[in-house]
């Protein structure tokens, strides 16, 4: 009997580091094992295990679905003074759906590092709407914004304007591209935010799907992730107030557990299929995919090379006439060029030279200090150090 339809769309590996327990390795075969067509990597605010993640799950005919659990700032990611790391961020799950989507994960994960870094590597909203093609977008677990508004309500008759109003701003950006995410890890904190979720969705007519806010493969290894969790917040496992998972139910369950969980909620289930179903990451990997310098007319890049080559070489060597002398290189230095050039022709890099050269010349006109390692660029840059 097969499987019933459900994909994880939400999970960790020891990529979301001292957090998730999962080798990528693992995950894959234990979703194969499940029987299960694709699997989804969420690691925290990185995409450090993306390529190896792709390559192995091709690798035994799983979909790989590449995405990341971004940390995404309450206003502009470049106002850092939120007065701790809980009130610096949310969480977001986004997950690439074509080469176009992945292309703009890797944007936004980058500039969270270089702009957004405060606690976590973290992006916004003017970023996700830059970069929002190619993009499945779920509205996260109980840290996520849209979750925190319904937590935050009071009383039997929970004001619901709020957690609407975010959803509206993500639909309009992300369009059907958006879902409201439900989670049931045996938190009562998951089965609130689930039931103001499922009401917002009622209310304003959008999918929901279901997920597993998995961090380790295996239930029995709940302990291992828990050492991980005190590693990572400097705490003893016999301190009752530190940050901890309750329970031992963040493991990749399997779709017969998840329909378990989620009774009444098959549709939300079955809707994490359709969305792996629409997924489709071609990359091209072992390739090289370096820009193209634009070469006088009537040569190659090879000679070209070699000829800034000499001219550097002329002027780095004016004044030693041992080296060149009245405008002619000496044998030992044009043997040890041609040496070189042999060595960068025979693996094919001329053009990838040429183009080192070109944006150190440029920034050294422009008053940018710049310089460029190995030999070979070195005999290059010589008319310019």
């Amino acid at each position: 009997m097969s499987a019933p339809p459900f994909v994880h769309l939400h999970c960790h590996s020891h990529f979301s580091l001292l957090d998730g327990a999962a080798p990528i390795k693992g995950l894959v075969e234990r979703a194969k094992a499940l029987g299960m067509s694709a699997l989804a990597l969420t690691d925290h605010g990185n995409l450090y295990g993306a390529l190896d993640f792709y390559r192995k799950a091709r690798a035994v005919g799983i979909n790989p679905i590449i995405g990341y659990e971004a940390y995404i700032a309450p206003g502009s990611r470049f106002h850092k003074d939120a007065g701790g790391m809980k009130e610096a961020s949310y969480h977001l799950t986004l997950l690439a759906q074509n080469k176009t989507g992945f292309q703009n994960l890797i944007k936004m994960a980058s500039q969270a590092f270089f702009e957004g870094f405060y606690f976590k590597p973290r992006i916004d909203k003017e970023l996700l709407e830059a970069h929002s093609e190619g993009i499945i977008c779920l509205s996260g677990c109980v840290s996520g914004e849209f979750s925190r508004t319904i937590l935050q309500q009071q009383g039997d008759v929970p004001d619901l304007r709020q957690p609407m109003e975010i959803a509206a701003w993500f639909a309009r950006v992300f369009g059907d591209r958006y879902f409201i995410e439900i989670q049931n890890n045996g938190l009562e904190i998951q089965r609130i935010a689930m039931q103001g979720a499922v009401e917002v969705a009622r209310r304003m007519g959008l999918p929901l799907v279901a997920t597993s806010d998995a961090h380790y493969i295996y239930r029995e290894d709940a302990e291992a992730q828990d050492v991980l969790l005190c590693i990572n917040t400097g705490k003893f496992r016999t301190d009752k107030q530190r940050m901890r998972m309750e329970g031992d139910q963040f493991y990749l369950r399997s779709p017969d557990e998840m329909y378990a969980a989620f009774p009444g909620y098959e549709e939300a289930l079955r809707q994490s299929q359709q969305i792996a179903d629409s997924v489709d990451i071609k990359l091209d990997l072992g390739q090289r995919h370096f820009p193209t310098y634009k070469l006088p007319p009537e040569t190659t890049a090879q000679d070209y090379l070699r000829e800034l080559c000499i001219a550097g070489l002329k002027d780095r060597y004016s004044d030693d006439a041992e080296k060149c002398a009245d405008g002619v290189l000496s044998v030992t230095v044009m043997e040890r060029l041609e040496h070189e050039l042999s060595v960068i022709n025979l693996l094919g890099f001329p053009n990838y030279f040429l183009i080192v050269w070109d944006f150190v010349r440029y920034s050294r006109e422009k008053g940018i200090p710049a310089t460029a390692r190995g030999s070979g660029g070195r005999w290059l840059l010589t008319a310019y150090t």
